[in-house]
């Protein structure tokens, strides 16, 4: 039968979806399964239309809240509330489907590849991932790769449902008019950290090797060899690799610029030369056109950098840090012109709060790494170049701004406006989630396990 499911699921979450997982410092949210020896006996603990959640996902996050609680006391429904966060969650992927609302190969791969490239950081090595896993690196990637695309349509289809929401300065007053005065959070200090960050320079040796490469493979593949099978063999993109290369249908301005300008010029069946862009080295073979899109394969080789290739974004960086120092040219501009971070450059360098969309963030939730180096910094300063390692594994050098040093205090719409005004956005939001919460909640099929009937999430709202 059809079940109503309970008006309070929706309003209840103030950020319904990809909290998990966007943000990866643990093995749930990388969707990463538990190492050998700590499995949990796992089954179907609800049913959304064709959806399903485990009993494994509930009680993975329910750990992870635990362990984040740091010995204080637990809500005593908080498997409940998790439960009905992964519930709506679920009716989004049910409702995608219905509505279309799809993420492309190419956006799953590139998520799978950043997230992973930060866990191996974190844990130290891909050996190292792999022996606590007792999986290969790609095994975990195929893992991971189902969850992300339900996570990554998830966001999505959030998109299409609040993504024209706003808020005006005075809905932020009235809605800070409204919490009570000792209500009101304490926030602790909070600092504006800038960055400038130069890739390290591939060196002409190793670009000369990948390039070689290529071009035997290109030579082998003209004399009747197999494109596919040798991608499976030589290519360094994890994503298409196990599939011959083949990265599916496109439209134009979806792949990089050099990647689609050298396929425009094959006919199906051609092959490039080799075509360089901002992730490696390709060799492309053209599949079809089909309407608007079109299809291809490629082999990618990714040449390594070395620590002495650093020497000439080091020289770079230096050379910025002496013009912004002499006030030639201020960090925000000098970021915005040169730094590679596209998170950061075009917010004037500043590195973003996740949880506000603001600038300042709290100092004792920083990485280590900004952390340690701040700590004895006074305002306005910037170090020297520092090594750095990119999201995606890349060697880089990197220069850091203390913009600001804000001292504990009480909030107030001066000095937190911001998060005042993504709190307002939030409670917004819920109501358009809700409304849309409303509308679908009868349009699919919800069977829940007994183990879970006092969550209350299958309850008719009242109106």
């Amino acid at each position: 039968m059809l079940v109503k499911v309970n008006r309070a699921v929706a309003s209840a979450l103030l950020t319904v979806v990809l909290l998990l997982g966007f943000a990866p410092a643990s093995q749930a949210q990388l969707g990463i399964s538990r190492p050998k020896g700590q499995q949990l006996l796992d089954g179907i603990v609800v049913k959304v239309d064709n959806q399903i959640v485990l009993r494994s996902e509930v009680e993975l996050i329910y750990a992870q809240e635990v362990a984040r609680a740091e010995g204080k006391a637990i809500p005593p429904d908080l498997k409940c509330k998790i439960l009905q966060s992964l519930v709506l969650n679920k009716l989004m992927l049910a409702r995608a489907e219905v509505d279309s609302v799809t993420v492309t190969d190419q956006q799953v791969n590139n998520e799978v590849d950043r997230r992973m490239a930060y866990f191996v950081q974190q844990i130290g090595s891909e050996k190292r991932l792999e022996e606590q896993y007792n999986k290969p690196i790609k095994t975990l990637k195929d893992d991971l790769r189902p969850q992300i695309k339900d996570q990554l349509t998830q966001q999505k289809m959030q998109e299409t449902i609040t993504g024209k929401v706003a808020v005006t300065p005075r809905e932020v007053s009235q809605y800070f008019s409204k919490v009570p005065k000792d209500s009101l959070p304490y926030f602790s200090t909070e600092v504006e950290v800038g960055q400038i960050v130069i890739p390290a320079q591939v060196n002409e040796k190793a670009k000369q090797a990948a390039i070689a490469k290529l071009n035997d493979i290109r030579a082998q593949v003209l004399a009747g060899a197999d494109f596919a099978t040798l991608a499976k063999q030589y290519s360094e993109d994890p994503g298409s690799a196990k599939e011959g290369g083949y990265l599916g249908f496109f439209k134009r301005g979806e792949l990089v610029p050099e990647y689609e300008a050298a396929s425009m010029k094959l006919e199906p069946g051609q092959m490039s030369p080799v075509v360089q862009s901002q992730f490696g080295f390709h060799l492309i073979q053209f599949i079809e056109r089909k309407g608007n899109t079109y299809s291809t394969r490629h082999i990618l080789l990714k040449p390594e950098t070395g620590t002495a290739d650093a020497g000439a974004s080091a020289a770079t960086l230096v050379k910025l840090r002496r013009q912004i120092l002499s006030d030639s040219i201020s960090f925000a501009k000098a970021a915005k012109e040169n730094s590679s971070d596209k998170n950061s450059s075009g917010n004037g360098g500043l590195l973003q709060n996740r949880q506000d969309g603001g600038t300042r963030l709290p100092l004792d939730k920083l990485d280590p790494g900004i952390f340690f180096t701040i700590d004895t910094m006074k305002v306005g300063h910037i170090t020297p170049p520092l090594p750095y390692r990119t999201d995606d594994g890349k060697d880089a050098m990197r220069i850091l701004y203390l913009k600001s040093n804000t001292p504990p205090h009480q909030a107030n719409l001066q000095d937190d406006y911001q998060k005042i005004a993504a709190a307002a956005l939030n409670e917004k939001k819920n109501k358009a989630l809700d409304e849309w919460f409303l509308k679908n909640r009868g349009t699919v099929y919800l069977e829940i396990a007994p183990e879970y009937a006092q969550c209350k999430v299958l309850d008719v709202a009242d109106r």
